[in-house]
Parts: structure tokens; sequence; C-alpha cells
């Protein structure tokens, strides 16, 4: 399976039509070969002490080495040993495959073929009277117990991925795409959307396979297998900050697509993403960048050996107002060192990283609101907040020709303090109906995984057993605040008090995950990946406020997963894939036996059902993914997925609520990477879903509507295209295209959104060998677009009368950056 850039493959055990045999194995390397079977018909079984020592004449051996398509392997290593391994010749196939040995004497011989991506295999050979006729050998992809590093799209992964929703983008990827937010790295997955509903130092909007998902909710991203998501949070269910990611240290972006995955448990319905952070730097650097509205940036990253092993350290310094009436101020800074030792047979490595970000922030608005403070506007300037998050991680790798093993252990310190506005007046004309949400949490983990390489009947298996722990103690809590002031309010429509301490809680939130994963290589056209993974929650929630509503709650959810792929045929690859995958609900949701006094509950001590901790979801995906057009690789999927309760975002207190019937998904992907030309990439992907409950739904309906069984916010269509150019006369440049909506903005479908249309660009230009200058241009057509789209009611002045109405929060115009770089 393809995760954190280490994709496994079948051995190919076919050799000019011969099978090896099933028994006889010998080590190579790593990996298991076949033991030496004689092709010739004039070899003997027993082994000699060397060639024997006729003259050498006109003989030759000659022949090509493909792959298991039948493509030509170029630049594989050919060797001639005698019998007992002293090596005799060596040469390398060319551009076709092929490669000749002359001048040899009669005699025993052993032909070793090898490529760093590929088996190695072993052949005896015997040399007559007459030489062997020219040989054509099929090297299969790396066994299952070796790493193929794929670096980036434009490489083939037919006979390595598990399904076509499964791919890898490298560095120089993520370099060549303009971009205005870090968690922009995140939609370089085909079919995903980041936006921004407030300031900048918020976890961003996130948008996939017809859903809204919120800052995170049924989307898990980890860096170096760390989860970044966080369980129970005060915001929003799985909340997931990418303002903790300087770019510029990621090596490569994996990502995988729905519940069919044994090593990603909570939120992965929808998808993963896997960020991988260099170890050692390709090279030094140190980079800083201004734009206008206020924007400045300065980064820098360096490696070096220490010792044995390697140290690597980088930091980024961030200021931007946005064009906001109300400017940012957004203010962050970000660390990681890292200590590295070893390879990729056996080592370690140390990561600390750090976080702190402060920011004003110019929430969503209501449609009526923009005559009053203009398109770039709010209504409550005090908005804003502060959020810190600092993480050590330990991780340790071996691996051998029979098992691998990787075990990382993980513990972080996150904090934030975030003040909202969404309906301004409407609970509260005095005060107002700002809300203040507090979370702070410590977080310690573990996740261990161990793989065994064998062979079950000849066919080459691997089995992977899996450990996941987490375990969150968590303070948090939501207040009523006016100016960052927590204060008492009155709800206008009853008169109750609405106390400043709404909710606060100290609580365990605690996750264990166990999985095995099997893969067996049938056939060379058939293998198979099945796999069954158990998730037990457990919570232990203590309300400061309410003590009904502490309390403890367990679950426990089986999540079976099969993947079936066939082929390559004309290096085209079909898949089948079916699984169970789950997301968690809030702790304090699943001990809550009253609901707090807020606005949307004014009554005191009215009754609350709990709701369960964990919610499966079950889907099925059948793709293809094929090479057979020359430097085009395109994949292909129609997939399904339904969620047993659907999380929603809720604009009146800013969390998720779980919905009370289920939801049904389906759509289609298409992803296509293609590099025809020397210097050029060409890149388009194409996404759409429908999202419908099964019920009708009179909650998220518009007034005096009986309601619908759309859900509210899926993004259906999705579309993102891009041209790069790579070293052209020391120039780089490229041009990206995003678009998606419009979108349901309540379930009966009365409100929609409108389409959102980008037009990025960048140019960067190689002054010296060490300098080189960068400029980007954001929203070239300068578009009056909206990031994020809402339908609720809301009160905009004291005296106003309420309405329900579209709420957005809008793109940023036309900007313009600039940015220098030194490479040392």
């Amino acid at each position: 399976m393809i995760t954190r850039a280490v994709f496994t493959a079948a051995l190919c055990i076919s050799f000019c039509g011969h099978a090896w045999p099933a028994d006889g194995w010998i080590s190579n390397v790593g990996f298991q070969v076949p033991a030496v079977q004689s092709v010739s018909q004039n070899s003997t079984s027993q082994d000699h002490a060397g060639a024997t020592g006729e003259k050498a004449d006109s003989r030759q051996l000659s022949g090509t080495v493909v792959d298991s398509s039948g493509a030509a392997i170029a630049g594989a290593g050919v060797e001639l040993q005698s019998p007992n391994r002293t090596a005799l010749r060596t040469t390398e196939s060319d551009t076709n495959g092929s490669f000749t040995i002359s001048g040899l004497a009669s005699g025993n011989y052993r032909l070793v073929i090898s490529h760093a991506d590929f088996e190695t295999k072993e052949i005896p050979v015997t040399i007559g009277a007459e030489a062997p006729a020219p040989f054509r050998i099929s090297l299969g992809l790396r066994s299952l117990s070796t790493t193929v590093n794929v670096q980036g799209r434009e490489d083939d992964l037919t006979g390595i991925a598990q399904s076509a929703t499964q791919g890898t983008v490298g560095q120089k990827e993520l370099e060549d795409r303009p971009i205005l937010r870090s968690g922009e790295v995140l939609e370089t997955v085909p079919g995903l959307m980041i936006t921004q509903h407030a300031g900048g130092g918020k976890a961003n909007q996130y948008f996939l396979r017809g859903f809204n998902l919120d800052h995170g909710t049924d989307f898990a991203v980890f860096t170096d297998d760390m989860p970044l998501n966080l369980p129970s949070h005060a915001h929003g269910e799985g909340y997931s900050d990418m303002n903790t990611v300087i770019p510029e240290l990621v090596q490569r972006v994996n990502f995988e697509k729905g519940p069919y995955y044994a090593d990603v448990g909570n939120y992965g319905s929808a998808g993963s993403a896997h960020l991988e952070f260099y170890k050692t730097l390709p090279e030094n650097f140190f980079q800083v960048e201004g734009g206008m509205y206020g924007y400045a940036r300065a980064v820098f990253g360096a490696s070096h050996k220490l010792g044995a092993g390697n140290l690597l350290f980088g930091g980024e310094a961030y200021y931007d107002d946005g064009p906001w009436q109300n400017p940012d101020g957004y203010k962050k800074f970000n660390g990681l060192l890292t200590y590295s030792r070893g390879d990729e047979a056996k080592g370690f490595s140390i990561t600390a990283r750090g976080y702190h970000g402060k920011w004003s922030s110019s929430d969503q608005i209501a449609a009526d609101a923009v005559p009053l403070v203009g398109f770039f506007g709010t209504l409550n300037p005090s908005d804003g907040g502060n959020s810190a998050r600092y993480s050590l991680q330990n991780e340790w790798h071996r691996q051998d020709a029979k098992s691998k093993t990787k075990i990382t252990l993980y513990g972080f310190y996150y904090d934030l303090d975030l003040f909202s506005d969404f309906t301004y007046y409407l609970t509260d004309p005095v005060h107002g109906d700002q809300f203040e949400q507090k979370d702070n949490r410590w977080v310690f983990g573990l996740d261990a995984r161990h793989t065994i390489f064998s062979q079950w009947f000849g066919r080459t298996v691997e089995n992977t057993f899996g450990l996941q722990v987490r375990n969150d103690w968590v303070r948090n809590g939501l207040f009523q605040a006016e100016d960052r002031v927590r204060v008492d309010k009155i709800d206008s429509d009853t008169g109750t008090v609405l106390p400043a301490i709404t909710q606060e809680d100290r609580f365990t939130d605690t996750q264990v995950g166990l999985y095995w994963e099997n893969q067996i290589h049938w056939t060379d056209k058939f293998r198979s990946v099945a796999a069954l993974r158990g998730d037990v929650g457990y919570v232990g929630v203590t309300s400061l406020i309410t003590p009904a509503n502490s309390g403890t709650a367990s679950k426990f959810l089986p999540s079976p997963k099969l993947g079936l792929i066939f082929g390559p045929w004309s290096k085209t690859e079909f898949y089948v894939q079916s699984g169970f995958g789950f997301h968690s609900n809030d702790a304090r949701g699943a001990t809550q036996t009253v609901q707090p006094i807020s606005d949307e509950n004014p009554y005191p001590n009215t009754p609350a059902s709990r709701i369960p901790l964990l919610i499966p979801t079950k889907g099925a995906e059948i793709g293809l993914r094929t090479s057979t057009l020359r430097h085009l690789q395109s994949t292909l999927s129609f997939w399904y997925l339904r969620s047993a309760s659907e999380l929603q975002q809720s604009g009146d207190t800013g969390g998720t609520v779980p919905s009370s019937q289920p939801s049904n998904r389906y759509g289609l992907e298409w992803a296509n990477y293609y590099t025809a030309l020397e210097h050029w990439a060409f890149d388009f992907d194409l996404a759409d879903s429908r999202a419908f409950f099964t019920e009708v739904d009179p909650d998220d309906a518009a007034p005096n509507s009986p309601g619908g069984k759309r859900v509210p916010e899926a993004v259906g269509l999705v579309a993102s295209a891009g041209a790069t150019m790579h070293d052209y006369k020391r120039f780089s440049a490229s041009v990206r295209l995003r678009a998606f909506g419009p979108r349901d903005l309540t379930s009966d479908g009365i409100y929609q959104s409108k389409a959102t249309i980008l037009l990025n660009a960048e140019v960067r230009y190689r002054i010296t060998k060490k300098w080189s200058f960068v400029v980007e241009a954001l929203n070239l057509l300068n578009r009056r677009d909206h990031d994020i789209d809402y339908a609720y009611e809301s009160r905009i002045t004291p005296t106003a009368d309420s309405a329900f109405t579209d709420v957005f929060h809008p793109v940023e115009p036309f900007q313009v950056r600039f940015g220098l770089r030194r490479a040392f």
C-alpha cells in the first residue's frame, strides 16, 4: 500500500515463459529470489569451481531487460559471474533495454540482472559449442519486502498502487505551485479544495468527495505519521490546522481516498494525506518574501552531518494583514528540528516542532451587511484568536529479507483561544453574539506496525500487523463574550440569562486501533489486499458546570476492507475496493444528558440524548489507472460512501452537530498528469459528487420549507488544471486554475452558492547557481467570488430585523508577492 512514500509491489517470478519452482529460495539484498535453476539444456545440476578455461572466442551473451508490462528497462546492471560468484564482466542495458557481453569461453556462468526499482534476478547459463539465443529477461518490481521510491505524479504507479485514487506529490510539484496559504499544499490531492471562512490563523475549510469537511472531519492528515486532526475539539470535530506546516520542508504528500486502508482509522472515510518531511535537504536555503496587503515572510532550512547522523533545522516567520478593512495582523512562527540516523534498512529520527500564531479575524458576513461594512468588511472587529502547538516525535524502523518494523512515538501540547461572531445581534442586541472557544490539551500516541514477508504455496505474501494508540487530556469550553471579555447575556426572544460560561469540561479521549492486512500476489495479473481493523473509543468527561453531564462512554467498531487489483494489460490496471471506516463524535455529546443554556437552547434543564461515540461509514469504488499513452498518467474512479450520521457545521455556535439521519454520497474522479515535453508538465483533474440524506431534513431548510434530502454545503463539481514549465533557460513558471461550486446551502436546495473560480500564476528565475527570484500573482482575474457560503438567520445591527440569508467569506482579490532565495 502507498503510505509515507513506501510502495510495495509483488515479485515477478517468470523468465522466458518458465515459472520458478515454489521450493528452494535464497536471500539476496533484503528480498527473496528463486534458487538458481539452469535454463540451458547442456547445464548440469552441480556447481563448478569456475568457468572452464577454454580460450575466449567470439561467442557472446545478449538479451533485453523489460518490466512485467514489456517496457524496456534502461540502466539495468548486468553482471556475469563464475559459479562461485566471482565477478567476471559488467555492463548496463541501453535505452532499448538491450545488453551484450562478448568474447566468452565455454563453461558455466551466472548472469545477475539488477535495477534499483526492480527485483534482482540470477540466471545460470551454460555456453557450449554455440552461444545461447538472446535472452528476454522480465523483472518484476521489487518484492514486497523492499520499497519503491516514487517521487511524484509523473511516476507510473501501475503495479504498485492499490487503487486509482492513491498517489504521491513531490517537492518539485509543491515548489512550482503558487499558494496563498500553507494549507493549499493539500490541493495537490486531486478533487480537494482548501478555503477559509475567518482569520488566517484559523484552520482551513476542506472540501472533498461531496463533503464540506469543516476543519478536518472525515479527512485525516498526518505529519510524519503523527495525526494532525484533533478529536473533541472546542471549535469542531477533527480540527486540523495546516498553519503548523512549512511547505518548503515537505518532501512529498502521499494521499489516498475512501475507507479502504487498514492503517488509517479515525477521519479517513473521505480520504487521507500523509506529509513526509525532509530528513536531509537537497540544498540549504534562505528565502524572504513580501507583497501586497502587508504580506511578509522569511523561511530557511539547513541540514548538516552531525556525528554518524544528520541534523536538519528550519524556521518560518510570517505576517499578513490581508485585504480586510479590519486587518488580520496574522503573525505566526514555525520551527522544526530533526536528527536522523541510518538508512531505509535500519535507522531512527527524532523531530521537534513548534508553532505559535496570533490574529484578528474578519469572519463571514451576511449578504445584507455588504452595503453597511463593504465586501471585505466585518461586523465585529474584536473577533480573532491565538494558537500554539509544540510536538516531539521519535521514529524507529528496520527492514530485512523477512520482515520490516516501524514504530513512531509522539506527544504534543496544543492551545487555542478563538473568538467568533456568526449571528451578530440575533441573540443579544445589547452585547452582541460573540462567543469564545477555548481548547487546551496534552496528547500522547503510538503507531507501531510489523510486516512479515513469506511464501504461501509459491505466492508472495505480505502480512502487516498494526497497533495505534492515542490519548488526549483535554480541557475546553464555550463562553459568551463581548470584545473578548466573558459576560452574561440576555436572550432577546425569551429573556433568559445566558451565563458567561456556557460549557466547560475536563476529559480524556482515548482511541485504540488494531489491524491486520494481508497482501497476496496470486498471479502476474491479479493481487488482493484484505484487511480487518478494530477500533475502540473511550471517553471520561468531568463537566465543570453541569455535573449531570459527567460520565464515561465507549464504543467498539470493526472495519473489514477488501481490494482486488487486476492487470496490468497494456500498462492499464483495474481496481475494485470496498470497506468500512468511521469518524468520532465529540466526547461531551457522548455523555451529555442536559443541554447547556445557550442561544440555541435558552431553557434550563432541557434533557439531551447521548450520541454514539463512533459513527460507522462504508464505501465501495471501482477504478482504473493507465499509462498506455506515452507520458500520460491517468486515473478514473467511480465511488460510493454511506455515513450513518453526518457531522455538519453550525452557524450559530461555530461547532459541528450530528445529523439525525444517514447520508449517501457518490461520484466520479478523473485525474491526469502529462509530461510530453522536456521542460513542460500539464495536469487536469475533475471530480463530481452528489450527497443526499436518506430522509427529509427539516432542520437545515429555508424558512417555511418542509426541508429536503440534500446535504447542505456538499461540494459538487471540482476542477483544477495547470501548466508548468521547468528550468528552461533559467526560467520556471506555472499557471493554475481551480474551480468549485455551486453548492446547496439548505437541504431543500432553495439557497445555493455561486461558483468560485481562481487563476494563479508563478514565475521563477535562477539568477545564478545560488540565487533565484520568484513572483506570484494570485487571483489574476480579480474575481469577487466567495471562499465559503452558508445560509442561516442573523441580525446585522441591534435595531435591524433578523433575516435568513446567504452568509459568505470572500476570496482575496488580485495581489502580487515577491521572493528572493539564496541556496548554500
